[in-house]
């Protein structure tokens, strides 16, 4: 178990830089994208300086991010135990990526949206999911479909506050929870942006921190 937190901890203090890499090369193809994320470029090294009090800013934020995932990946163990953790904690630490970097820049990348997306496809399909196969996939078709309806509501002052990485993520996350609880995480993460957007006096705020903290709450309580 401790392994598992301290592979939570160190994750969730790389979230921030993660965010930043992605906030910097995208929209980029997979493989410029994976490349540029462990190995930063040219005009990176020369503004040397630069980065090394950037990096400051970053410390605490980091720390704070580490700690949560730590946290969370602790409740997830002890919610799920070590058999099938693998598939969880990637379905967890996914989310919370998502909902960083669509926090950052108002984008949910296909490169890790898409895989998600598979990946709970085939946990349900090999038996290791938290749904069945026919739930799973279900619950991906709606997360394409209600949207169009939802967005009725959230839309009527902004047309673009629900944009294509939203339903991808939507569906990726009724591939893992199924149809039923699809719902449960759409209106739990509409009360969190709206209670988010009274709070700031926001009129525009990015959809997918809400979707990705409903997703990991949900699956929690209800498996």
């Amino acid at each position: 178990m401790l392994y598992y937190v301290l592979a939570g901890f160190v994750f969730g203090g790389l979230i921030p830089y993660m965010a930043r890499r992605f906030a910097k090369f995208m929209p980029a193809t997979p493989a410029y994208a994976l490349c540029q994320l462990f190995r930063p470029g040219q005009s990176a090294k020369k503004q040397n300086e630069h980065y090394k009090k950037l990096a400051k800013t970053y410390y605490w934020r980091s720390f704070v991010a580490a700690l949560f995932t730590a946290c969370l990946t602790y409740a997830y163990y002890w919610q799920f135990g070590a058999e099938n953790f693998g598939w969880s904690v990637f379905y967890l630490w996914t989310l919370l990526l998502l909902a960083e970097i669509d926090w950052r820049m108002f984008l949910l990348p296909d490169i890790l949206t898409i895989p998600l997306l598979v990946g709970g496809f085939a946990c349900a399909a090999w038996g290791h999911g938290w749904v069945i196969g026919a739930e799973s996939a279900l619950g991906a078709v709606a997360g394409y479909l209600l949207p169009v309806l939802v967005s009725l509501l959230l839309v009527w002052k902004n047309k673009d506050a629900f944009g294509g990485g939203d339903i991808k993520l939507l569906a990726a996350i009724g591939a893992w929870l199924g149809f039923e609880l699809l719902l449960y995480v759409i209106a739990a993460a509409s009360v969190l942006m709206l209670v988010y957007t009274l709070l700031r006096r926001q009129k525009t705020v990015a959809f997918g921190p809400a979707l990705s903290l409903a997703a990991i709450i949900v699956a929690f309580l209800f498996f």
